[in-house]
């Protein structure tokens, strides 16, 4: 975000007629205070999110690594780090 808020979104060129964040404008009667509390909800829910992903992932490469997921998760042996690597072999795509 380089110290934006959330919900503010650069211009992309010609206006939209619509706001990204908030498009039906469900916080437009709140407070600034309450918009504030929104946003870092929705901040740390969007982090609980991402800890809770990882938990997939790690679960399904290392079978028992989240007790919780144990046996519930088909294991992985593929690389799951491999859209970050340049190689899209899964995609069709070949090594980059």
């Amino acid at each position: 975000m380089r110290g934006g808020m959330p919900g503010k979104y650069p211009a992309f060129g010609k206006p939209l007629p619509w706001n990204l964040f908030d498009p039906f404008n469900f916080s437009g009667k709140r407070s600034e205070e309450q918009k504030a509390k929104g946003r870092l909800a929705e901040i740390n829910n969007g982090r609980l999110a991402m800890i809770g992903m990882m938990g997939f992932v790690a679960e399904a490469k290392v079978p028992g690594s989240v007790p919780a997921l144990k046996g519930l998760i088909a294991p992985y042996a593929g690389n799951v780090m491999m859209p970050f690597q340049g190689d899209f072999s899964l995609f069709g795509g070949g090594s980059a």
